[in-house]
């Protein structure tokens, strides 16, 4: 089992004309195999900027991020290792994909990078990963990204971070940009992929409905810090903080999304 802890972590920018900018502020919390735990708040409210931190594309102000106990490397081999064990699927399949290159490249890079395969079995494995994420391979593997749909990108998105066989997976807003009509698709197809791997998930959102859907865990983040935390039918049924609360009220269809328990449960089967 791997377990990352995100620990005491404080996060402050320095704005030229505005002084400093708190983003997070003492976040604690931890991620292990198997488990989904859900980061939900608005916009600025710095569900990113732990992405980031915990991806190594942003560094903390204070604070520990540990990985099965041991601090992450900073640089070089170490770090390398530890990406390969924590990979994130990002909000915008429309960006996050070269559309000069090919759906083969996009997968076999990965794989090389990271010796994940002998080289002979690379190719093999390309398909491997597209027939997981619910793609044909013959079909997709030598098209370009601007050839797909929405909802493929995002797959072949979720592919490429499956590529390196990691622990944990860092999904922010994963379908935010997509459809409302298959949103549903990718998300089912996220949990599927969580169980069968038994990865652990951090599923980034600012949609309180999607994210009791998913996860085991609800975290409420606010202005950088953590309002509220618990199981995810606990925090949306009997939210304690005026913000979950307020997030609970938005949403656009209360009464589908946040039934009791019983209706919740018979929905999801």
């Amino acid at each position: 089992m791997t377990t990352l802890d995100f620990t005491n972590v404080t996060k402050k920018y320095h704005v030229r004309g505005s002084g400093t900018l708190l983003a997070l502020d003492d976040v604690n919390f931890s991620l292990t195999s198997g488990q989904t735990i859900a980061l939900v708040g608005q916009s600025g409210s710095g569900k990113s900027t732990i992405a980031k931190i915990l991806t190594q594309l942003e560094r903390a102000t204070s604070g520990e991020i540990l990985l099965d106990g041991k601090p992450i490397p900073r640089r070089g081999r170490g770090l390398r290792r530890y990406r390969q064990q924590v990979r994130m699927v990002f909000q915008d399949p429309f960006a996050s994909l070269n559309p000069y290159h090919t759906i083969r490249h996009h997968l076999e890079r990965p794989l090389r990078l990271d010796h994940v395969v002998p080289k002979d079995q690379v190719e093999d494995e390309v398909y491997s990963l597209l027939e997981r994420v619910r793609l044909d391979p013959a079909s997709t593997i030598d098209r370009r990204p601007h050839e797909l749909s929405g909802g493929q990108r995002q797959r072949v998105a979720i592919a490429r971070a499956l590529a390196s066989r990691p622990s944990l997976l860092i999904a922010d807003e994963p379908v935010s940009m997509l459809d409302v009509s298959i949103r549903l698709g990718v998300l089912n197809l996220l949990a599927d992929l969580q169980r069968e791997s038994n990865l652990g998930v951090l599923y980034i959102t600012h949609d309180l409905a999607t994210a009791r859907h998913f996860s085991d865990e609800i975290m409420v983040l606010h202005h950088g810090v953590v309002v509220e935390r618990g199981p995810s039918d606990d925090v949306i049924l009997n939210p304690q903080h005026e913000y979950t609360l307020a997030l609970r009220n938005a949403s656009p269809d209360p009464d589908k999304h946040f039934a009791g328990p019983a209706e919740s449960a018979s929905t999801r089967s």
